[in-house]
């Protein structure tokens, strides 16, 4: 018994927020029913049916009736809701079942008052719990005017069936108000839950497609600037390739050179092609802070960044950290259920510290040691990348129900970006590069363009 609340416990926490609303709105739309009739209906049975044997045999049959409609109400919740939802198709034939009950329990409520086996106040409410069971389904399958219709005939039924039984006075006329009751009851309470939740799913799929909006858009844009990158290059290769073959089957030496100059411009172009790969998958500190509070906060987490801001740290360090404050931020928000982060960054002379700290550390599992990209996603790849810098990332409950991920870094170690062929950032965003010893930089080196195609034209004549 336990393990099975364990793993319900489990399975709670696993789910999201909205997930989670949903689940228990579906549970109490599915309990409503069964409180109604344990209130409604049980209550007569104890002190206003006369305690005979009829009154009291029809009165736990009625009982019985109203606790199969129950059963029946709570396996429709599911098709109804989906259905209101627009997700599938409520099949009409699962509501004769609990037609035909609504009939026979108005039946044995007319039985009762037929042989004045009950109370006025009592036939009220169990007059009252009677539909109820029904129109809990009913009221996500139809129009709110025609479930106000559908109400009304209902009403205009139950009165009708007691008035026959020989139901007169005040309690006939206090059947109209205590039925319809239920009805419009059921109609503010169900109905307006179930719109607010179709709504919230509604802005969740809005999210999920703005999200695949942009990752296409930025798979646009990094194959517009490889286009930029390659497109001019390998057009110089294509035809300095042409030039060569020309000058081989003349048997001139030059051939030579230009098969020389056709491997440069490939050495440097894939220089190139790695320096936008490299510029791409950099993170930016600052724009990961924000980017983390803003996304903790729209998750319902309040989020506090202090301490130093970083602008005035290397390009290097300040990927390293982005990566640490990105990857904890997705940690935070895909286990457990925090209410507050806390992401501190402390800059001394010696080294860089970075805290991210939650709450709920029972309930936050440490991040994998590998991830989906295998290239900095999870510890590994965490400590891969601080690793270079000499760094060091601990992660782990820190007591007092806090979980915590620190992340250093020294500053003594000299700045890798300035290094040859290293990558940094403009103020602007922009992706530069700086020269190297060993491979020559496109922009500088003389890369043959409309000049290639004159020369070929001599060289052809």
């Amino acid at each position: 018994m336990l393990t099975r609340v364990r793993g319900w416990r489990r399975g709670w926490q696993e789910r999201s927020k909205l997930e989670r609303i949903d689940l228990y709105s579906r549970l109490t739309m599915s309990a409503m029913p069964w409180i109604f009739t344990l209130t409604w209906q049980l209550a007569p049975l104890k002190k206003d049916i006369r305690h005979e044997p009829l009154p009291l045999t029809l009165g736990l049959a009625l009982l019985v009736v109203c606790l199969a409609q129950c059963v029946l109400s709570s396996r429709n919740v599911r098709p109804s809701y989906e259905h209101y939802l627009g997700t599938s198709v409520f099949p009409r034939q699962r509501m004769i079942a609990p037609l035909a009950l609504l009939l026979v329990g108005l039946g044995l409520l007319a039985a009762l008052a037929a042989v004045d086996g009950v109370g006025g106040a009592g036939l009220l409410m169990m007059a009252m719990n009677a539909p109820m069971a029904l129109v809990m389904t009913q009221v996500l399958l139809v129009p709110v005017r025609t479930f106000l219709v559908q109400s009304l005939v209902l009403v205009g039924l139950t009165t009708g069936i007691l008035a026959a039984a020989g139901a007169r006075g005040g309690i006939l006329a206090g059947v109209v108000p205590a039925t319809l009751f239920g009805c419009i009851l059921v109609l503010i309470s169900v109905r307006p839950s179930t719109w607010s939740l179709s709504v919230m799913w509604q802005a969740e799929e809005a999210r999920d497609v703005q999200a695949r909006l942009a990752v296409a858009e930025e798979r646009l844009r990094f194959g517009r600037d490889m286009h930029d990158v390659l497109g001019r290059n390998l057009a110089v290769i294509a035809l300095k390739s042409e030039l060569a073959v020309e000058l081989a089957q003349r048997g001139r030496p030059r051939a030579v050179d230009q098969m020389v100059e056709v491997q440069r411009i490939a050495r440097a172009s894939q220089q190139e092609v790695r320096d936008v790969v490299r510029g791409y998958r950099e993170a930016d500190l600052s724009t990961e802070l924000a980017g983390a509070k803003g996304v903790l906060r729209a998750a319902g987490i309040e989020c506090a960044v202090v301490g130093d801001s970083g602008a005035e740290l290397a390009a290097p360090l300040q990927a390293a950290l982005g990566w640490v404050v990105r990857e904890a931020a997705t940690n935070v928000l895909r286990h457990g259920d925090p209410r507050r982060c806390t992401i501190r960054l402390t800059a001394s002379a010696d080294e860089v510290v970075l805290d991210v700290e939650n709450d709920g550390a029972s309930m936050t599992t440490t991040i994998g040691e590998g991830g989906s990209d295998g290239s900095g996603s999870g510890l590994a790849g965490l400590r891969e990348r601080l690793g270079s810098l000499d760094g060091s990332l601990d992660a782990g409950p820190a007591g007092g129900g806090l979980f915590r991920l620190t992340a250093r870094i020294p500053r003594s170690r000299p700045d890798p970006g300035r290094e040859p062929g290293a990558v940094s950032r403009t103020p602007s965003g922009a992706t530069t590069r700086t020269a190297s010893a060993d491979v020559p930089d496109t922009a500088s080196a003389d890369v043959p363009g409309a000049d290639t195609r004159t020369a070929f034209l001599e060289e052809r004549r």
